[in-house]
């Protein structure tokens, strides 16, 4: 999946969301704080709540994190406006499962993904998940992986590990996974995943190796 507008943090409502509480700030302000944000997220040992997250973009704006605010913040809205599925994304997916392809999720996200997933059309595919919010570490922890295969009750070597960055498949791949790259067209890392690292620029794609 994908977010609306391109930005996967904060949620594409942040901004309105935060004006109706402070108007005036800038959108060069916006810009800065969700900069930063990236950085917090990045250096984060484990996935941050989403209260932590926001209250961190909030200092940077000067806003005071008040309860209200921060609940709206995270209320539920339907995940059609903010996020969408890729067009080779459910056709795949059945093909997989036609297939007998078992298949578990490894991602750095907060723990309601797998409610996600249902309401994107997503539901009953995969038979587990590796969250990082839920498990306290983040890719390429080998218990991100390992819990994956391990719930599936696979080894390594049975598994394919589909990530977009790159390093995460390397990752993978020197734990003893099979793995490829997804590189699509607006992929930031390029055309080319690093040396021994193969790739494939769809899903429709991982047909040909399953």
């Amino acid at each position: 999946m994908r977010p609306v507008g391109g930005r996967w943090n904060p949620r594409a409502d942040f901004e309105p969301t935060v004006l109706a509480h402070s108007p005036g700030i800038t959108g060069g302000r916006f810009a800065e704080a969700v900069a930063a944000g990236d950085r917090f997220l990045g250096s984060a040992a484990d996935t941050p709540s989403r209260d932590a997250y926001h209250r961190f973009l909030l200092g940077r704006l000067g806003v005071e994190p008040a309860a209200e605010l921060l609940a709206e913040l995270v209320r539920e809205v339907d995940p059609c406006t903010v996020l969408e599925l890729y067009p080779d994304v459910l056709g795949t997916l059945d093909e997989l499962r036609r297939r007998g392809v078992r298949m578990a999720v490894v991602s750095d996200a907060w723990p309601e993904l797998p409610a996600l997933h249902d309401r994107l059309g997503m539901a009953g595919y995969f038979e587990a998940y590796a969250i990082s919010a839920v498990l306290g570490c983040t890719k390429p922890d080998p218990r991100m992986y390992r819990h994956a295969s391990d719930a599936l009750g696979l080894e390594p070597a049975q598994c394919l590990f589909v990530d977009d960055d790159p390093e995460l498949v390397a990752a993978a791949l020197a734990l003893g996974y099979e793995g490829r790259a997804m590189l699509r067209p607006e992929a930031p890392w390029g055309p080319a995943a690093p040396a021994g690292v193969a790739s494939v620029g769809s899903l429709t794609e991982l047909l040909e190796l399953l």
